[in-house]
């Protein structure tokens, strides 16, 4: 058996626009209701939601029966020996894609290739070398992917979130590392590092996001983002973003039920926060 292709990594090499929903409910029975809709990927988050490693491998293995939609993992961190050794967990599992937060330097963005990279043969002498660790879980199907070892790093994806002012500073560096095959801009935490917090609509945020997008297309990486505003998700495709997430489940349940809730009972429904972008 091949290792399978990462069809979401082609699709962002082919330039095709990607769009995708957050999970936060950390729930496969959840995760294939989402899988059922069609969304090109799904974002299961270890950062701001309860899940462990069985949380994701289960929604890993729900969304895995509905082909062409691509899961990508968010980490809860990925720096330091700790952050590696995570990160590698994630990728046993047969996570294809991850998304790590809260990167601001170049330096933190390599040591990242690296951990999601297991060392060949041609590059002992390269700075780049992995360090992933050999193991025969899930990702190579325990053995049966024969040639996992030598295909993985050509098939795992690795996107990083800018979120912060130094990492906006920093982008073109960021962008520039080999390795790194898409940018995520995280709006909310953005804003907050910009002084805006909770409102990552202020003009200044939304000018350092389109100056961002810019920038990571410019270095002919993949530029992504979250919005559940279907106009300001428009213009960021219209901008030139790849992977861009337009709801989370959580948000849809939470809107949902309190609009359902009060046509019933005549109230006004409770408005889900704007600020969960993420």
């Amino acid at each position: 058996m091949q290792t399978p292709v990462n069809l979401f990594k082609q699709a962002l090499a082919e330039g095709r626009p990607q769009i995708g929903l957050w999970m936060g409910l950390a729930n496969a029975y959840a995760a294939e209701i989402c899988a059922g809709a069609g969304f090109d990927w799904l974002l299961i988050d270890g950062e701001h939601a309860p899940n462990g490693l069985t949380d994701v491998l289960a929604q890993l293995q729900a969304v895995a029966a509905y082909p062409g939609v691509n899961p990508i993992a968010r980490v809860p961190f990925g720096h330091g020996e700790a952050g590696a050794a995570l990160i590698k967990q994630y990728l046993d599992l047969g996570v294809p894609t991850l998304l790590v937060p809260m990167v601001d330097t170049p330096e933190q963005a390599a040591a990242l290739v690296r951990a999601t990279r297991y060392p060949q043969d041609d590059d002992q002498d390269d700075p780049q070398r992995g360090i992933r660790g050999m193991a025969g879980g899930r990702a190579s199907r325990w053995g049966r992917y024969a040639g996992y070892g030598k295909e993985a790093n050509e098939q795992v994806c690795l996107l990083i979130q800018a979120e912060t002012g130094l990492a906006m500073r920093n982008l073109d560096a960021l962008a520039a590392t080999p390795g790194v095959h898409g940018i995520f801009i995280g709006p909310a935490d953005l804003s907050a590092s910009m002084g805006h917090v909770g409102n990552p609509g202020h003009p200044d945020v939304q000018r350092a996001i389109e100056d961002g997008i810019a920038r990571i297309r410019k270095a002919g990486k993949a530029a992504g983002i979250l919005t559940t505003d279907e106009a300001l998700a428009r213009h960021y495709l219209a901008l030139g973003a790849q992977f861009v997430a337009v709801g989370l489940d959580t948000q849809i349940l939470a809107r949902q039920t309190g609009a359902l809730t009060a046509l019933f009972k005549g109230t006004a429904p409770v408005a889900a926060s704007k600020a969960s972008v993420y």
